[in-house]
């Protein structure tokens, strides 16, 4: 079955060959001005298939607030807003993405989300959000990100930085199978593409390895098996306390 795998694993990244070759020459960079909009219209679908694990998710979420003032979230690679349905009414949210082309689709989720508080939005990527201070936040949101950044131990740390003592980062990310399953077959041999047409996006990351030894104080976390296509269904979802 290894055999195999890496066999079909070289064919698709010979079938990337043209592909790899737009990266390179900077063509390639044309998709993420298109990837935002493909985003959006994914989010409705995808909500829709997993809102019941988003709400049992941001369930507690105001338990976090610190004080009497208003609980503070910063969302790491915000995308199109397609968790603010899922956050507590009063509370300010600060949004993070590396991609500028977003912040369009942004808007309009804003725009039917107004129980929320909007502070900013900052073009970052989650390795480096050096504009976000230290201890400043309650709370971290981070859903199907940690797939695509280039260092998910620096991202972490990151989180980590911004987060007040006693603050937690919630996770929902799409992660690698079981390795005697066909799903972790087929996730090894389409990646080589799915890179290209994700913007970057990875299925084959064992994402809970790195918050299991990202220093947090307590870790809330569970796999489960999303509603969704067999690429993506091995699922992480929980919180980590800081």
């Amino acid at each position: 079955m290894t055999f195999l795998m890496n066999f079909f694993t070289f064919i698709f990244k010979v079938v990337t060959l043209p592909l790899q070759l737009m990266e390179v020459v900077g063509i390639y960079g044309i998709y993420k001005r298109f990837f935002p909009f493909l985003i959006y219209k994914i989010s409705f679908t995808y909500n829709k298939k997993m809102n019941d694990k988003k709400k049992d998710l941001f369930s507690n979420l105001s338990e976090f607030t610190k004080g009497n003032g208003p609980l503070r979230i910063l969302e790491i690679g915000c995308g199109s807003g397609a968790n603010f349905e899922f956050y507590p009414s009063g509370c300010k949210v600060i949004c993070t993405d590396p991609n500028p082309h977003f912040e369009k689709y942004l808007q309009k989720s804003l725009a039917v989300n107004d129980h929320l508080t909007f502070e900013r939005f900052v073009v970052a990527f989650g390795e480096d959000m050096g504009a976000v201070k230290d201890d400043s936040v309650d709370v971290v949101v981070c859903t199907l990100v940690l797939c695509s950044v280039n260092d998910i131990r620096r991202t972490l740390q990151e989180a980590h930085r911004i987060l007040r003592l006693g603050g937690a980062l919630y996770f929902l990310e799409h992660v690698v199978a079981d390795p005697s399953s066909w799903t972790y077959f087929f996730q090894h041999v389409f990646q080589p593409i799915w890179y290209y047409f994700g913007d970057g996006c990875e299925v084959v990351r064992a994402t809970w390895k790195h918050l299991e030894t990202a220093g947090f104080s307590e870790l809330k976390l569970r796999h489960i098996e999303a509603p969704l296509n067999f690429m993506m269904k091995p699922h992480i979802i929980g919180y980590a306390v800081k």
